[in-house]
């Protein structure tokens, strides 16, 4: 009996409207229930698509750090920020990119490799600067750091043998210097 997994990286026909370029938002908001849903409706009404979602509570546990993947009409981005800004809870929205800011992604990618093809895949993490961190007579879980364009290319390699599952959390972001994020 032969058994179809879906997973992550299972392909999805690519969407008919092409979204826009992407952009990368900080909110830094109190840390209460209904917040989340608030900004994602600002969101859904203006037709922007969130890519990715990322919240942590910060080092204050009164307050969380929101960074937010998004696709849309640039045009309408400004708005979207003062939108966001005027919520109850909003503490402060802005933008980010790759001037201004680090912004970074992590993937955890568990794969198919046997004694043959280990060494070889340890190759591939070491290129790009990852960690193996969990290791079976069978499969591997490797875990890569980087920009956007680094994970799409770790993917990419890692596609040689048989993906199991990914994981990646989305971008994250901290403003360069001494600026608040």
């Amino acid at each position: 009996m032969s058994q179809t997994i879906v997973t992550t990286d299972t392909p999805v026909p690519a969407p008919a409207k092409t979204r826009g370029p992407t952009h990368t938002l900080s909110v830094l908001v109190s840390n209460e229930p209904g917040v989340l849903m608030r900004i994602c409706q600002v969101f859904s009404r203006r037709g922007f698509n969130i890519d990715s979602l990322v919240v942590s509570e910060g080092r204050n546990t009164n307050f969380s750090r929101m960074t937010i993947g998004v696709s849309g009409d640039p045009q309408g981005l400004s708005q979207i920020i003062m939108q966001v800004s005027k919520l109850i809870d909003v503490i402060h929205c802005s933008e980010h990119n790759d001037d201004d800011a680090v912004v970074k992604e992590l993937i955890m990618v568990k794969f198919l490799a046997d004694a043959d093809q280990q060494t070889q895949a340890l190759q591939i993490i070491e290129h790009f600067g990852g960690k193996t961190v969990d290791l079976t007579p069978r499969s591997m879980i490797a875990l890569v750091t980087g920009n956007s364009s680094k994970i799409d290319a770790a993917i990419s390699m890692f596609s040689q043998f048989e993906i199991i599952e990914t994981v990646r959390t989305g971008k994250i972001v901290m403003a360069r210097g001494e600026q608040p994020t």
